[in-house]
């Protein structure tokens, strides 16, 4: 394993394309017979739908380029979120078998509005883990004992429904040195909801964090199914959040449908690389079994844990820069 997780100079040609939605919906691959690596899935509509702010030039995925997100609120008139294009996107990448970073949509870049889905300025082998955690299925103790018997830290992306359910494993992730992440109250395409009601599946979630650990939310948000547009990005921005996606992912969801242990160890091995930000779900029993030889295996190959605060920096606006 070791050898195959080493980071390869080799081009990025590779003709799967995973379009993933996260919990609680599904991950399609989808063969797309492309050679060069370079084609990009439309929305159904193969409209485009491009912002006043669309159109930057770079890349689109890497954190540690742009300057720091204010995690000041910014008051915008709705008439102007109506000038984004708000066109349905649901998340995909193209997984890549070489360990370089996988590719992914390419219809605009999505770091202007600090949003990520893998650090790709990562200047050595590290890996951001992220679990989504809509609901609680026996498992997230377990998971936590062994982040902190290896001492790694991680992001978890909650809902209120979470939260309410078991305030004392999000007290817990906070205590241990993790990142609890927004995702929402209800879970729900906010591509399809009015700016207001999006503002309060946000906004609530997080305040309910608030009254029920008394501990606040990360600035860090995970769209609910991976469903997005410019609009809800460049609110999410607006309400002072890095929008975070992923780099990696399988099928790892369905509690009655789970991959063998063996699965996540081999899935790691062949498609990890330098900045990753997998997609983990708490509910999963092959993750919670596979996890300590994971972690372990991904050290032995030369990777560290790092937290996505290293590259998504948020800078306090009330401090004088």
């Amino acid at each position: 394993m070791k050898k195959r997780m080493k980071y390869g100079l080799v081009s990025l040609g590779l003709s799967i394309m995973l379009l993933g939605l996260s919990a609680c919906s599904n991950i399609r691959v989808v063969d797309r017979n492309s050679t060069d690596g370079t084609s990009a899935e439309q929305s159904e509509d193969g409209s485009s739908g491009q912002s006043e702010k669309s159109g930057t030039t770079g890349d689109m995925s890497t954190g540690g380029t742009e300057a720091a997100p204010t995690t000041e609120i910014v008051e915008r008139p709705a008439s102007e979120y109506e000038q984004i294009s708000n066109k349905l996107e649901a998340w995909w990448f193209k997984r890549n078998d070489q360990h370089l970073p996988s590719g992914c949509q390419e219809d605009f870049d999505i770091s202007q509005y600090h949003a990520y889905y893998v650090n790709s300025n990562a200047q050595d082998n590290v890996i951001y883990l992220t679990f989504d955690c809509g609901y609680e299925n026996g498992y997230t103790a377990e998971i936590l004992d062994t982040l902190k018997e290896q001492n790694v830290k991680a992001v978890f992306f909650v809902t209120q429904t979470y939260i309410r359910d078991d305030p004392e494993l999000v007290i817990r992730m906070k205590e241990e040195g993790h990142m609890v992440g927004n995702h929402t109250i209800t879970h729900p395409s906010l591509p399809g909801m009015s700016i207001e009601d999006q503002k309060a599946e946000i906004q609530g979630c997080a305040d309910y964090m608030k009254e029920a650990t008394g501990y606040d939310m990360d600035p860090y948000i995970r769209p609910p199914r991976g469903e997005y547009s410019e609009r809800t990005l460049q609110l999410c921005e607006d309400l002072g959040y890095c929008t975070i996606f992923w780099s990696m992912a399988y099928l790892d969801y369905e509690v009655n449908n789970q991959p063998t242990p063996d699965y996540v160890l081999q899935h790691f091995d062949k498609y990890c690389h330098p900045g990753a930000m997998p997609l983990l779900h708490n509910v999963s029993s092959a993750n919670t079994q596979a996890l300590p030889q994971l972690i372990t295996n991904l050290r032995e190959a030369g990777y560290r844990f790092g937290t996505i605060d290293e590259f998504c920096n948020f800078k306090d606006s009330s401090v004088p820069q």
